[in-house]
C-alpha cells in the first residue's frame, strides 16, 4: 500500500510511526473514516500486535497492513465500499494453521470470485512450521502472511463466516451464513499428517465454493 521504505519505519519512535500509518490510511480512506477512528484503529491494530509479537522489526508493516484490511472490511459492512465477490472469512484458534491453509486455498480456487480474509480468537507469533511446509509444496505460499486477531470488523463485513474448533469465539450477525467445520488442529503434527489435514481442508473448501459459485472450476 505504501512507498516508504521499511528502514524508515526503524528510525521513528513507536508514536511517530503510527501518525505516519494514520496518515497514510486517512489518504487511502478520504470521507469514509474520521481521523479519530483511523487513529484509534491504527492503535488496536498495533497494540494487538504487539502482544503476540516476537520480533518488532516488521510490526508497523503488519500494523500497516492490519489496519487496512480491518478499515476496509469497516466500509464494506457500512457500504461505504461496495464488494461484488463473495467475502468469507475463516476463523481458527491460534490463526497460525487450519484457518490460514483455508483462506490460501480458497483464495487459489475461487481467483476473483472471492476475497478472503482469516482470524484466530487467541493468534499466535507466527504461522506453524509444518504449514508453511506443506502448503509450499502444492505451490502457495504463506511467506506474506501473519496470525491475525479476530475483529467484530471482519465477522460484520464477511458473508460466510466458517470456524474450526475456536467455540464461541465469532460472535454471530443476522443474515450471514455460519459453518463449523471439524478439522484436525496440525499443531504440533508432523508434516505428513499436516498434510492429510491439507487434503481434507482442501476438500472442504471446493465443495463449499461449488456451493457458492456453482459455474467455477476449482483449479
Amino acid at each position: 500500500m505504501t512507498d516508504q521504505p521499511q528502514a524508515v519505519y526503524g528510525l521513528l519512535t513507536p508514536e511517530a510511526t503510527l501518525h505516519r500509518l494514520a496518515d497514510q490510511l486517512a489518504a487511502r480512506f478520504p470521507g469514509i473514516f474520521t481521523r479519530e477512528t483511523i487513529d484509534r484503529y491504527v492503535v488496536e491494530s498495533y497494540t494487538a500486535l504487539a502482544r503476540t509479537s516476537t520480533v518488532t522489526t516488521h510490526l508497523p508493516v503488519l500494523t500497516e497492513r492490519f489496519a487496512t484490511e480491518r478499515l476496509t472490511a469497516l466500509a464494506q459492512a457500512k457500504g461505504a465500499i461496495d464488494s461484488d465477490v463473495c467475502e468469507t472469512l475463516f476463523v481458527c484458534v491460534h490463526n497460525a494453521g487450519r484457518s490460514q491453509m483455508a483462506a490460501a486455498l480458497m483464495a487459489l480456487h475461487g481467483g476473483d470470485r472471492v476475497h478472503v480474509r482469516s482470524a484466530g480468537s487467541q493468534p499466535m507469533a507466527s504461522i506453524d512450521d509444518a504449514v508453511v511446509a506443506a502448503m509450499a509444496e502444492v505451490g502457495i505460499s504463506l511467506g506474506e502472511e501473519f496470525p491475525k486477531p479476530l475483529t467484530d470488523d471482519v465477522v460484520r463485513a464477511a458473508d460466510v463466516v466458517v470456524t474450526m474448533g475456536c467455540g464461541d469465539a465469532c460472535p454471530v450477525y443476522p443474515g450471514k451464513r455460519y459453518l463449523d467445520w471439524q478439522v484436525r488442529d496440525p499443531a504440533g503434527l508432523s508434516l505428513g499428517e499436516v498434510r492429510a489435514i491439507r487434503a481434507d481442508i482442501d476438500t472442504r473448501v471446493r465443495a463449499l465454493l461449488a456451493e457458492l459459485h456453482p459455474a467455477i472450476t476449482p483449479a
